[in-house]
């Protein structure tokens, strides 16, 4: 199987759990179910497309594991629903007040800020009830799968992704620091990209080597791929990213290009996505895809 027929597979094997996990339901008031106007809201953003690029990577190392993907898919959906929740709250105007999302109105903009900040809210809880009834699917891993929702919880709870977000709040319209600005990134990016490949690592029990080659190789595409957006910021095409650029100087954000210039920043880009790739030496032919990967993401233009 070809890099693109594999990549399509894990990508329909996402979509198709998403849709199965949080159907769009008809009532406002059935107990047990989602109410109608909440699971509209919530299917808006989660089902609004995008690359899957979390729930991809955690499929790809738990089959790279010897993992069952149907194991795997609960868990790397509900990395797909606390990355929209992410992208939600982000776009609210308390946050960076954007109007459009992937070609779409942002989810405040077509339900308004308080059912945007419930399918937030909706998206991030549902996540976690869908990882532990699946945990309970499987006795026999019960505490791997115990151990890759706590990975998830904390590199996306109050000393991950969310620490990351509340510094880059902090530090709006102040001069660029390298350490806070390294902070923000690996936080508010690399650390939800270092999630799943952990999480099919703890499922999977991996040794300790494995563990450490997967946690470097997320932590150099995250940052890497921090830069190539914050490139993408001042260097990109609108109608391609599907969203405006110039944001990042408007809002007084910390960017690596504002740091280093362009120039800097792409050096730097490019020695981060040969670190990834050098960490995945030690599983041979096996991380395949995963090379791949990183040399497409590499060469991304929107």
């Amino acid at each position: 199987m070809n890099y693109e027929e594999q990549n399509a597979r894990y990508v329909k094997r996402v979509e198709d759990g998403l849709r199965a996990m949080l159907p769009q339901t008809e009532s406002e008031f059935e107990t047990g179910r989602i109410p109608k106007g909440l699971a509209e809201s919530m299917r808006y953003s989660l089902l609004a497309g995008g690359k899957r690029v979390r729930p991809v990577l955690l499929l790809a190392a738990a089959d790279m594991l010897g993992v069952d993907c149907e194991e795997a898919l609960a868990p790397a959906c509900a990395l797909e629903m606390i990355h929209t929740y992410s992208l939600i709250h982000d776009d609210l105007p308390g946050m960076d007040d954007d109007d459009t999302r992937r070609g779409r109105p942002t989810n405040h903009k077509v339900y308004g800020v308080g059912p945007a900040t419930l399918a937030g809210d909706g998206l991030l809880n549902f996540a976690f009830e869908c990882m532990l009834q699946n945990a309970l699917r499987y006795p026999a891993h019960l505490e791997g799968h115990v151990r890759a929702i706590a990975e998830v919880a904390s590199r996306a709870g109050v000393t991950g992704m969310i620490a990351g977000q509340s510094i880059d709040l902090l530090y709006e319209n102040r001069q660029t620091d390298e350490n806070a600005l390294s902070y923000i990134h690996e936080h508010k990016t690399a650390d939800l990209l270092t999630a799943p490949l952990l999480a099919a690592c703890w499922i999977a029990g991996a040794t300790d080597q494995q563990m450490q080659a997967l946690s470097s190789f997320g932590h150099s595409i995250g940052i890497a791929f921090q830069i190539q957006d914050d490139l993408f910021d001042i260097e990109g095409d609108a109608a391609a990213l599907g969203k405006a650029t110039g944001m990042d100087a408007a809002r007084g954000k910390m960017t690596w290009p504002a740091l280093y210039g362009a120039a800097g920043a792409h050096k730097m880009e490019e020695a981060l996505w040969n670190q990834a790739l050098s960490a995945l030496d030690c599983f041979g032919d096996r991380a395949g895809y995963l090379r791949e990967f990183t040399v497409r993401l590499r060469a991304r233009r929107a």
